[in-house]
């Protein structure tokens, strides 16, 4: 602990012993040390304020007769328990609340998110298991990544892990026929970075953006901060209703490959139809690929960003799935109309990023250990989905499962449009299971009820017991 002391006023050895007591004192009143810290030794304290031990000591004494501190002999002196004698602790030296207040947009959040308080079982979406992730590999790269040699190369004003840039170009040419050299790709903290990127670049207050409906509230509430006029678009059995799309409407962003948080892909015929609407209506698309590298079969749904024509598709994907979302690597690739604008986006924001684990994901993807490890966890994740997907047939009266072929979850739609699908997540999470409720996922279209079910944070072995606890929450049978 560093202590700060003013000594602004009158001097000599009785007003720092004063100014001592105090400081540790209001510390401890407000909470910046707690019961239990041990303070800085008295020689230690004295050299780092530049007076002499004993006033230290002095101070400390004041302090311990006072039953702030107490001393252990051998080991050094500590902050007491002072809940006791000093009832008002709550009450202490505290940072102003502050007169200026945040436009009202950030007054609070209409759609805050669910804490993630654990339960018997989590069949929860949006998050890979971590288990799976190769964490011996990637401890090595990052290492070498920490050599001297690297982090000199690691300083401001360089356009990032170009490197990276250069795999990640190669990797989505290889795996999703998506156009793109190395400079076409843009590298960021994720995926939200990648959106929020796009819309500095084309969004202005009161600009009309559409969205899925149900779809990824993150990304809604960003918009809404750029000052967007957000308006949800329904979706049906193929995907985005191209024809339900207001015509003022400058930004569209859509998950085609598997739409969040239903899961059904954009049929092809509905992404031609969505490229044309886009052209005639001079829009632009964002297209979000985010968990399209897991998939149990049929080939790949072909990127919008690899039809387009007219360099009207941002296609934008992540890490976050295939790996982990502590990474927060994402990357977006732009018509090149508008690749310099958002590289200075980026450097006016975040500048190069992390370039530490840029280089090391560079070096997982050119070594193949991120196409060894999707194969991997495919397999795991294809028996999961199936184990949940038999699970559901014994619901067949009561959901219809939508049909996917791809991701982390499945969604499945109630026959009875009147039930209330929060009350079964409700009754589920009192099972010890959690899953989610696709009306949570709705902006402005009528909810449709139906629940979102993961799989990829439940090991298989517990998936028959979660899912006959989701079976009698959903039938409403007693637990």
């Amino acid at each position: 602990m560093e202590l700060h002391v003013t000594w602004e006023g009158p001097g000599g050895p009785d007003g720092r012993v004063a100014r001592i007591y105090r400081a540790v004192r209001e510390a401890v009143l407000d909470g910046r040390l707690a019961t239990g810290d041990r303070v800085p030794a008295s020689r230690d304290l004295a050299g780092q304020l530049g007076v002499a031990r004993g006033t230290v000591t002095a101070a400390y004494d004041r302090l311990t007769a006072e039953g702030f501190l107490e001393s252990r002999p051998g080991s050094g002196t500590y902050v007491a328990d002072v809940s006791l004698e000093v009832p008002d602790r709550g009450s202490g030296r505290r940072a102003r609340a502050g007169a200026v207040r945040p436009l009202p947009l950030w007054d609070e959040d209409p759609r805050p998110a669910a804490p993630r308080s654990r339960r018997l079982h989590d069949l929860a979406i949006g998050l890979p298991d971590p288990a799976l992730f190769p964490l011996e590999v990637w401890r090595r790269l990052v290492s070498a990544q920490l050599r001297r040699s690297r982090l000199e190369e690691a300083t401001y004003g360089g356009r990032g892990s170009f490197r990276l840039q250069s795999e990640i170009a190669r990797f989505l040419g290889l795996s999703r026929s998506v156009v793109a050299s190395a400079e076409d790709v843009v590298v960021t903290a994720g995926a939200q970075q990648a959106i929020d990127l796009v819309a500095r670049v084309l969004v202005a207050p009161g600009t009309v953006v559409a969205v899925e409906d149900p779809g990824y509230g993150a990304v809604h509430r960003l918009l809404e901060t750029h000052r967007a006029a957000v308006r949800g678009v329904p979706v049906d059995d193929e995907g985005l209703v191209v024809d339900a799309l207001p015509p003022d409407a400058r930004l569209v962003y859509v998950t085609p490959s598997h739409q969040f948080p239903t899961g059904v892909p954009m049929s092809l015929s509905r992404r031609a139809a969505l490229l044309r609407w886009a052209a005639a209506n001079d829009a632009v698309v964002i297209e979000d690929d985010y968990d399209s590298e897991y998939r149990y079969y049929r080939q790949p749904v072909e990127p919008l960003q690899s039809l387009d024509r007219d360099g009207r598709v941002v296609y934008v994907g992540t890490f976050s799935k295939s790996l982990l979302p502590a990474l927060r690597t994402g990357f977006l690739v732009p018509p090149r109309s508008l690749t310099p604008a958002l590289r200075e986006a980026k450097r006016v924001t975040t500048w190069e990023g992390d370039l530490t684990t840029q280089g090391a994901l560079a070096e997982f993807l050119a070594e193949g250990h991120h196409a060894a490890h999707v194969r991997r966890a495919t397999r795991v994740y294809r028996e999961r989905r199936g184990l949940v997907l038999d699970g559901l047939a014994g619901l067949d009266d009561v959901l219809r499962v939508v049909p996917s072929v791809a991701g982390l979850h499945v969604c499945a739609r109630f026959r009875d449009e009147a039930t209330d699908d929060r009350a079964v997540v409700a009754r589920a999470a009192a099972r010890g299971v959690r899953t989610e409720a696709l009306s949570d996922h709705h902006r402005d279209q009528p909810p449709r009820p139906g629940l979102a079910i993961g799989y990829a944070g439940i090991r298989a072995e517990d998936i028959p017991d979660a899912m006959a606890r989701l079976v009698s929450a959903v039938r409403g049978r007693a637990s």
